[in-house]
């Protein structure tokens, strides 16, 4: 099994380091990690090092630093404009999403979303998304933590702003009939994909979307669910920009 991660501020400057607070917690009481054990320090940012368990306390592990070594940012960026949806399948999405490689997530205030991320309950609806994504790092191993938001409800206007200014911009439908494996995808940039809620994306969103330059399109004959269906298109785009 490959060696846990766990995220810092700051990675070490030095040979030793102690990982304490939430993370020192999880490694010594959940992980129950013993000297002589491997792991990795990530920033979040690119940044990894990794570490040998030479001491365990309570709370907290003392760490001898091997080796430290940086990650560049994804180029082209995979950015996802997720249709904010009803219960947890929001949540479902951003975890399986960064899993499989997204760069940023930004929730969407769809006309047919059911779920309203309105006041203070939009900010903690967003900032569980975050800790969503950073849970979904570390289990991934990811040195990049994706960037989740922004404005707790992008507006329509706002996503079309963001698909104009994109290398790439796509709007999954069903009804479209270019296939995302056909898509054309550029070499640099942000490639922006947009992800409806349950009911769907609305004829006047379609459009102004296509006004923005975006191109619908399908993966395939089946329709998926909004928890599914960024997953299913991101595999297909770090498959064709050859990170898998």
């Amino acid at each position: 099994m490959s060696a846990p991660l766990f995220l810092v501020e700051n990675l070490p400057t030095g040979s030793s380091f102690t990982l304490d607070g939430p993370e020192g917690h999880h490694a010594a009481t959940v992980q129950r990690l013993r000297a002589g054990e491997s792991l990795i320090l990530a920033d979040g940012r690119g940044g990894t090092a990794r570490a040998e368990v030479t001491a365990v306390g309570r709370g907290s592990v003392d760490l001898t630093i091997l080796s430290v070594a940086e990650e560049p940012a994804a180029d082209p960026r995979l950015v996802v404009v997720q249709g904010i949806a009803k219960g947890d399948r929001g949540e479902l999405a951003v975890q399986a999403m960064t899993e499989v490689g997204v760069d940023e997530i930004v929730p969407w205030a769809a006309s047919r979303s059911v779920a309203q991320w309105r006041g203070d309950r939009g900010f903690k609806a967003r900032d569980k998304w975050s800790a969503t994504a950073r849970e979904a790092a570390k289990q991934a191993r990811r040195s990049w933590l994706p960037v989740v938001g922004g404005d707790p409800d992008c507006s329509t206007r706002q996503v079309a702003d963001r698909l104009a200014a994109a290398a790439a911009a796509f709007v999954l439908h069903e009804e479209a009939t270019e296939r995302l494996t056909a898509a054309e995808l550029p070499t640099s940039g942000d490639v922006v994909l947009v992800v409806g809620p349950e009911g769907g994306i609305s004829d006047a969103e379609s459009e102004v979307f296509r006004g923005a330059g975006a191109i619908p399109v399908r993966l395939g004959h089946a329709v998926l669910r909004t928890s599914t269906a960024g997953v299913a298109a991101l595999a297909v785009l770090a498959a064709r920009l050859g990170r898998w």
